[in-house]
């Protein structure tokens, strides 16, 4: 099974982290939000697939590009 990684499309902090690992989740789910300049950015899943692993926490500081977590496809 393919694996894609979800990385951070901006600079921020992590607000919320909304699924787990071994989590079904459906393309266009939320799966986190990052904190950017006092506005909230909702991260969704780009497929359907299984969290396969959580890569931050609440109050993480990420920057472009930093993974944040991978979805198993199917």
């Amino acid at each position: 099974m393919a694996q894609e990684t979800v990385t951070s499309p901006l600079p921020g902090k992590i607000v919320s982290i909304r699924v787990s690992a071994g989590e079904k989740v459906n393309e266009g789910d939320l799966l986190l939000t990052i904190e950017a300049m006092k506005m909230e950015n909702e991260i969704i899943a780009p497929l359907t697939g299984t969290v396969a692993s959580v890569a931050v926490l609440p109050g993480t500081a990420v920057q472009i590009g930093d993974e944040l977590l991978s979805i198993e496809e199917g």
